[in-house]
Parts: structure tokens; C-alpha cells; sequence
């Protein structure tokens, strides 16, 4: 809704734009409450034993799991600063974004790629940067937790900074998972459509809060769930990856969507799919705190080398 408001702020009348966001804001939520606890849940609850003591117990379980929807309450016209410039950072229409040419790691390298494009970067999305920032953040506070334990001195405080980051991170991983985050085709088919896909302006949240709300549990995501598996290399690469993964179930929502299946209960393939897609998040989320855990034990690179 927010990307829709940002295309056509040049025709529509302020009070129109006004309004729609008054009404709108709380649809603008990748995977709604449910499905972004869902996925912080189950991430943390499948962490591997080795994981630190603490990110085990459950109250870090229940405040990750609460966290999972903290991005979107930071979505409304009470915070409209903050509201714009975040709004990128929960999707990237791939599309846009791979015209421009390979992917840098920085954010404002990307970004000055777009201007020089004469586009705007929150038109394309900032995905892959901001989830690739707030990992780093978690391990650097992971970090600390090691460098403090070592020394027998407390680690609470830098426990809740480390359980706050993994939550604040299981947002933007769990909007990853949902295809229609990943492509220009987010919220009803433009463009040629000869497969007669819908163009209303509702697939999007429909696939996403109600639908899940009403039909799916932890209980149908934690099968489906993958084995662990660290990231030993690059996290950025690893990520885009993972997006790139995600953006091939695009056409596989409208199908889905065409045949009825994010009405009411929907289809047992409609379920399964977004159970899938729900886990796929989960799974990643999971394999990102445990890498981040395992990478924040490497040395530190000597910042006053020319390579830094």
C-alpha cells in the first residue's frame, strides 16, 4: 500500500493519499501478527544446542516471538518520518533492482546506483541491506556477550540488546519468505497478463494476514521446517539468494489466488504453500542467529589495514 502511495504521489490528491493511509496502514504487514510470530517462534525454539544459554530460555522465545511484527507497528501516519524511511526496507522488486546490474553489498552504493538511474531507492526496495545490517548488529552483540562472558562479568544487558536485534532481524527475513515482497507484481498483475491473473489491489494482504490468521498454526510450519545449515561465507550473498529463491513462487501466489485459495479456509495446496513459505522463513531466521552466533567468535579484522 505504502509502495503504491510513494508510485502515485505526483496525481493523487493530498487528502486522497491522506486517507488512504489512515485506512489502510495495518494491511501494509508482510505475514500479519500471526504469521511474523510464527516465524520468530519457530526459529528460535529450532535453534541449535550450541546456541548461548540464553537465547534457549523462554523469555527470550516469547520476546523474539513478540518482536516479529515490531517493524510494521513502526508503520503508521503518528511516525510519518519514520513510516517513509523504513518503508523500503520490508521488500525490493527484484525486477528494477537486477536492471541496474549486480547487487552491491552497501546499501549506499545500491542506492547511488538508482539515482544515477534517475529512480528512487524506495520505489525498488532496500530488503537485502537492511536484513544484512541488523544480522550484523546481532553479531556484534553477540560478540560482546562472548567478550563478557570470558571476563566473569555480567551479560544481561548485552543479552537483551542480542535478543532484541534476532527479533528486529525475524521481520525482514520473514518478509523474504513471501514472494509478492520481491517483485514489481506485489499487489495485482500490471503488465501483459495473458494468464488472467487479478489486478485488484487486495492479493497481497489477503494471502498474508487473513488468510494465515484464520488457517495456519506453528503446528503446521514446524514439519516442514529444513535442517540447520550455517552460513560459513558471505551473509549479503547468502540473503539475496534466499530472495532470489522466494521470487520464483511469485506466479505461484496469483495461481493460487485464481483458484480461490486464499478465500476462507482456502485449498489444501493453498495451505501448504504458504505453510512452506512460513517455514522457509523460519528455517532462515534460525540459520541467521546461529550463524551470527558462530561468526562472532572469528577475529576481528584490523581496521587500520588498507583492505578496511
Amino acid at each position: 500500500m505504502f509502495r503504491t502511495l510513494l508510485r502515485n504521489r505526483r496525481t493523487a490528491p493530498v487528502f486522497i493519499v491522506l486517507a488512504s493511509i489512515l485506512l489502510h496502514a495495518s494491511f501494509a504487514r508482510a505475514w500479519g501478527n500471526e504469521g511474523h510470530r510464527i516465524i520468530n517462534r519457530l526459529a528460535v525454539a529450532n535453534l541449535p544446542a550450541d546456541a548461548p544459554a540464553f537465547l534457549h530460555s523462554e523469555t527470550a522465545m516469547q520476546e523474539i516471538e513478540y518482536l516479529g511484527p515490531e517493524p510494521d507497528r513502526w508503520r503508521s501516519p503518528a511516525e510519518a518520518e519514520l513510516s517513509a524511511a523504513q518503508a523500503p526496507e520490508h521488500f525490493i522488486d527484484l525486477e528494477p533492482a537486477d536492471a541496474l546490474g549486480p547487487l552491491p553489498r552497501r546499501r549506499l552504493d545500491f542506492e547511488a546506483a538508482v539515482f544515477a538511474a534517475g529512480q528512487r531507492p524506495e520505489k525498488i526496495g532496500l530488503q537485502p541491506w537492511e536484513a544484512t545490517e541488523v544480522w550484523e548488529r546481532l553479531k556484534a552483540a553477540l560478540r560482546e556477550y562472548r567478550h563478557l562472558a570470558a571476563a566473569h562479568q555480567d551479560t544481561h544487558a548485552v543479552e537483551q540488546v542480542a535478543i532484541f536485534y534476532a527479533g528486529w532481524l525475524g521481520h525482514y527475513v520473514g518478509d523474504a519468505s513471501q514472494p509478492l515482497h520481491t517483485t514489481i507484481q506485489y499487489n495485482g498483475w500490471t503488465g501483459p497478463n495473458p494468464n488472467g491473473y487479478t489486478t485488484d489491489h487486495k492479493v497481497h494482504w489477503q494471502f498474508e494476514g487473513p488468510f494465515v490468521g484464520a488457517n495456519l498454526h506453528a503446528s503446521d510450519v514446524q514439519p516442514r521446517m529444513t535442517p540447520v545449515q550455517v552460513i560459513d561465507g558471505d551473509v549479503f550473498a547468502d540473503y539475496v539468494t534466499y530472495l532470489r529463491q522466494t521470487s520464483k513462487y511469485v506466479e505461484k501466489v496469483y495461481q493460487l489466488e485464481k483458484a480461490g485459495g486464499f478465500e476462507g479456509q482456502g485449498t489444501q495446496e493453498s495451505r501448504d504453500f504458504t505453510a512452506d513459505r512460513l517455514a522457509a522463513g523460519a528455517s532462515k531466521l534460525r540459520d541467521m542467529i546461529a550463524s551470527a552466533w558462530i561468526q562472532s567468535g572469528n577475529p576481528v579484522p584490523d581496521p587500520h589495514t588498507p583492505a578496511n
